[in-house]
């Protein structure tokens, strides 16, 4: 088999099945929705840091809305490879979201990590909610270890390409 007939069959990925697409926007759907009512129940309960439930609302809300945003057919491509207006819209808004969601995870970084360990202790103010605060650090430091993962997968993927592939190309000159 020769190297480009493996990257044309990569190109072509198969599109998964309708349920399984439900499924996984479900399940991404779980945490913007579990920031949402966490932000919203404790949205007072953090003197320590007020911003802490407001960066749980902001970030539930917004990722929910790209959630839903990519269900839309305004984000699909045409297959003659043209985007329609709308379909620009929709890029420029996710884009804008997206950018919008990095800096706000940004700060909110600063707003948790800052005030670690939290004091939990109503009657010692400032303090803030254990939940609240246990919910926010680990729902941010789960992101940290979602992109090590990514990037160790990735780093491993790179090397037993460059060992496979470059084995792949010495009996191909091999073979001339």
């Amino acid at each position: 088999m020769e190297d480009r007939s493996l990257l044309q069959h990569m190109r072509q990925a198969p599109q998964p099945s309708t349920p399984v697409l439900v499924l996984s926007k479900l399940i991404m759907a779980v945490l913007p929705i579990a920031q949402i009512v966490i932000g919203v129940m404790f949205l007072e309960k953090c003197p320590q840091q007020r911003y802490i439930p407001i960066y749980l609302l902001v970030t539930g809300a917004f990722a929910l809305s790209l959630s839903v945003m990519s269900c839309l057919p305004c984000t699909k491509e045409q297959e003659d490879g043209e985007q329609s207006g709308l379909s620009t819209l929709c890029t420029t808004w996710n884009s804008l979201v997206s950018l919008f969601l990095f800096c706000w995870f940004i700060a909110g970084n600063v707003w948790i990590y800052s005030i670690y360990p939290a004091n939990y202790k109503e009657e010692e103010p400032p303090y803030c909610n254990k939940t609240l605060y246990l919910f926010a650090f680990w729902s941010t430091s789960l992101v940290y270890i979602f992109i090590g993962v990514i990037l160790a997968g990735g780093c491993c993927v790179l090397l037993c390409m460059c060992l496979c592939g470059g084995r792949g190309l010495a009996m191909n000159r091999a073979d001339v």
